[in-house]
């Protein structure tokens, strides 16, 4: 390649570097490992626990301050431990800058570091290649610059003199020298770092409804236990004791157990996607995904594999298919005798024209070595067994103005290229334009492969009165599993867009391949976007819409155009290009194998598979770990009604009727008895119906959440507990308005804590539907909830025999009459359940019957 220039000299070069900087994207301001750690333990229900340690502590109970302490510390650094990457993308985008650069200055090459590269510099580049700075092409020969980790574009461009090339890109082919323009933080690559940046992820639908459950709670816990202060000293009791009892009644109906049980549930939920190939990198990103309602997804790389293969080719003689697997040479070749024998003679032509292309095997996959679309003419020759080499072969590049790439060699004149450059070359073939517009349009890149005997010295010499051998259609194919997919995200009820930077005909034809495209067809271009948001909502705010040529920037406006309608948008990408909407997405999803560092870094959600597909099965698991968090708030709400209960009772007969249960009997109910369960119901496994339809709630606690967990399974198991608690005290003499023996009170007393334990044993059956009963479900659906019950059983005999416990407590072993009312409460919170399921059904029917009648 001929000199362009003597280059910089060394001293200049030198002056630059220290007036503007080595060549190396700015650090972001990161923060504090420190203050990531903080966050967690200082959210609104953090807080709140905090607050219910201190007043634990005042009230004379410090183990159970310690307790509460410890629940909030582990939760924060299990949080911390799992999104103390998440801030990290635009830090791995230096990885994209190579460690050495080819050079001219002093009128020599010379190898230097990347981070002294200099405006002014003559970089030399040739391929397989990493360009490490913008710059203006000054020589070319045969260039081809991979984009699409920036553009999305899967087909190499071919810049020539006077064009830009961009840092972060690779050279697929070719030689170049290259002027720098820009370093560091100037470059294109550092903007899409800064967009990467300032991309601010929005706040989890699972946070702001947790808010909202924790904020409720905690105001009724306050306003109970201020209420239960007026009580005590109306009652008569002294100030401090009723302050201190306030205390307790306040603590006693904070949901310490809530935290960890979410936490936990949701990192059970990761570990589960985590089989599936679906790592999770944001714990709340699991119900996140769950929530999702629209889905915007790239093509390139996400819905299809990222390989260029040949899929159909045309000849004189015939027309052929092809199949195989990406880059892999074996494969077949589908057609007449005659026609495949014509794609032979095509096949070891384009094989001459692209003798540097191959397929290299690399950890058990099939590689491109050279230009994607070379490599896969290579492929078709050796699917075909076809040799195609030559000796002492002169060659002629292509060139982006002749469109043309040839060589002439022993054999004669080869020439592939663009077909509207080829065949006004080729003398008459009849079909042959037919051929090309079908191709073109089922979306194919097209190739025409001609020939002359003969030799030649010059390109002008060579590519004339040529015969055209054929024509290749060329596909960037869909990936297997992408249409079933696609068809279980419409089911229930996720609307898709294609968001591309490719050509809007490919685009067209993949979305139409795979079914993604809307019934209206609607493909856009990024440059006709409208620049209002609202405009932007309306327009993309369907399903199946395809928007082709799109920038990052358009990529962001996007994602928040439909957020601000009321969308949870789930952004799917692989590039270097997509980290800023990964990022300000409700959620990000980036593919594992094939995808950049900054696309795996900016997003909550990494397909380690690359399968589309498997983000539906994410989306399944999401959507059963709503459920779940729905399944053990009704468990947790339930058991606050009958810890309630009691003081409720106690505080409307003026005393009359002693206390059921103790504040510390409460405690040991969130904490020792009642975690385990829920966090088993937590890992309920999804149903048939998890993916039908849009089965999603407005908010965690609903009308029908409170009225099942207050009015049925509340009440049912609150009644049972203190049945047994009275009737074990009248059986022991006890009459309305007089003080129980001690030993008396704590036998019921135990009789009513056992009693709301194994109601809870039921309840936490009842809790894994909204709709069978649990006679119908049976008893070994979910085996961790067996050993939870197993385990709750054996913490209930502790508390009640295992010394100093039951003194500690307040409530003592139920006697023989005690047990059997305390175990009565099991078939009454079943009976109640089952009735208020039988009810619901009959209701559900009877509105489906007058929709039908009203629509027949």
């Amino acid at each position: 390649m001929t000199v362009a220039t003597t280059g910089l000299s060394s001293a200049e070069a030198a002056r630059r570097l220290r007036d503007d900087g080595p060549n190396a994207l700015p650090r972001p301001r990161r923060r504090h490992p420190v203050l990531l750690l903080v966050e967690q333990l200082a959210h609104f229900f953090a807080l709140m626990l905090w607050a219910a340690a201190v007043l634990a502590w005042i009230a004379g109970m410090p183990a159970l301050a310690v307790a509460i302490v410890v629940v909030v510390l582990l939760n924060g650094l299990f949080a911390f431990a799992q999104e103390f990457r998440a801030d990290r993308a635009a830090q791995r985008l230096r990885d994209l800058m190579p460690a050495q650069a080819t050079v001219r200055r002093d009128g020599h090459l010379r190898q230097v570091d990347a981070s002294e590269l200099v405006v002014g510099d003559e970089l030399v580049l040739e391929a397989g290649v990493r360009v490490c700075a913008d710059g203006e092409v000054l020589v070319a020969a045969g260039l081809a610059v991979d984009e699409s980790m920036l553009t999305g574009e899967s087909v190499p461009v071919r810049p020539e003199a006077g064009q830009k090339v961009h840092a972060g890109t690779y050279v697929a082919e070719g030689e170049a020298a290259v002027v720098v323009t820009a370093t560091g933080g100037r470059t294109e690559l550092a903007g899409i770092a800064a967009l990467t940046q300032e991309a601010k992820p929005p706040r989890s639908p699972l946070t702001a409804q947790l808010h909202k459950v924790v904020l409720v709670v905690g105001l009724m816990a306050v306003a109970v236990g201020a209420a239960f202060f007026g009580v005590a000293v109306l009652l008569g009791l002294p100030l401090s004791d009723g302050f201190l009892f306030a205390i307790g009644v306040t603590v006693a109906l904070v949901p310490e157990g809530l935290l960890p049980t979410v936490t936990l549930s949701l990192a059970r939920a990761a570990q589960s996607m985590a089989a599936k190939n679906a790592l999770v990198r944001r714990l709340d990103a699991v119900e996140t995904l769950g929530a999702t309602t629209f889905i915007c997804t790239d093509k390139t790389g996400t819905l299809t594999r990222n390989e260029m293969s040949v899929v159909r080719v045309w000849t004189p003689r015939g027309e052929v298919t092809v199949q195989g697997n990406g880059y892999e040479p074996i494969g077949s070749v589908d057609g007449t005798p005659e026609a495949v024998d014509g794609v032979r003679t095509l096949a070891s032509s384009a094989k001459r024209c692209s003798p540097t292309a191959h397929a290299l095997l690399h950890d058990g996959r099939w590689q491109p070595v050279g230009d994607p679309m070379e490599v896969a003419l290579h492929v078709l020759a050796a699917r075909l067994d076809v040799d195609g080499t030559s000796e002492d072969a002169l060659r002629f590049p292509f060139d982006p103005r002749r469109r043309r790439s040839s060589v002439a060699d022993s054999d004669g004149v080869h020439v592939t290229g663009a077909p509207d450059s080829v065949l006004p070359l080729c003398g008459t073939t009849p079909g042959a334009h037919e051929a090309l517009e079908d191709l073109a349009n089922r979306g194919l890149r097209v190739l025409a492969v001609a020939r002359r005997p003969g030799t030649a010295g010059t390109w002008e010499d060579a590519e004339r009165d040529l015969e055209l051998l054929g024509l290749v259609g060329l596909q960037d194919p869909p990936r297997d599993d992408v249409a079933d997919a696609i068809a279980s995200c419409r089911s229930a009820g996720i609307r898709l867009a294609m968001i591309t930077g490719d050509h809007p005909t490919t685009a067209r034809a993949i979305a139409e391949q795979v079914g993604l495209l809307g019934p209206d067809g609607l493909v856009l271009e990024g440059r006709h976007l409208p620049e209002d948001q609202d405009e932007l909502g309306t327009l993309l705010d369907q399903d199946g819409v395809v928007v082709a040529r799109v920038t990052p920037e358009d990529k962001l406006r996007i994602a928040t155009a439909l957020q601000r309608r009321g969308h949870v948008v789930a952004m799917t990408g692989d590039g270097v290009n997509d980290g800023p909407a990964l990022r300000a997405a409700d959620i990000g999803v980036a593919m594992g194998s094939s995808g950049t560092d900054v696309a795996r870094e900016a997003a909550d959600l990494v397909l380690l598979d690359d399968h589309f597909g498997t983000i539906v099965a994410a989306v399944e698991l999401g959507r059963a770990t709503f459920a779940n968090i729905r399944r053990f708030l009704t468990y947790h709400l339930t058991d606050n009604v009958a810890e309630l209960t009691p003081f409720v009772v106690w505080a409307l007969s003026g005393g009359s009727i002693p206390l059921a249960i103790s504040v510390l009997q409460v405690l040991a109910l969130d904490i020792g008895t009642d975690l385990l369960p829920a966090l088993a119901l937590g890992a309920e496994p999804p149903n048939k119906r998890t993916m039908v339809g849009r089965l999603r709630t407005g908010s965690l606690i609903d009308r029908a959440l409170v009225r099942r967990a207050f009015l049925v399974l509340g009440l049912s198991e609150a009644t049972a507990a203190m049945l047994a608690f009275l009737t074990v005290l009248v059986v022991g003499g006890w009459r309305l308005g007089e003080t129980p023996d001690a030993a008396l009170l704590a036998t019921a007393s135990g009789t009513a804590f056992a009693a709301i334990v194994l109601g809870q044993l039921a309840n936490a059956y009842a809790c894994r539907s909204a709709s069978r009963p649990v006679l119908e479900m049976g008893l070994r659906g979910n085996r961790l909830l067996v050993w939870a019950v197993a385990f709750e059983l054996a913490v209930l005999a502790v508390f009640l025999f295992v010394p100093p416990l039951p003194d500690l407590l307040g409530g003592s072993a139920p006697s023989g009459l005690g047990w059997v009312l305390a175990l009565l409460s099991v078939p009454v919170v079943v009976a109640a359940d089952a009735a208020a399921k039988m009810i619901l059904a009959r209701g559900t029917r009877s509105t489906g019957r007058q929709i039908r009648s009203s629509t027949s």
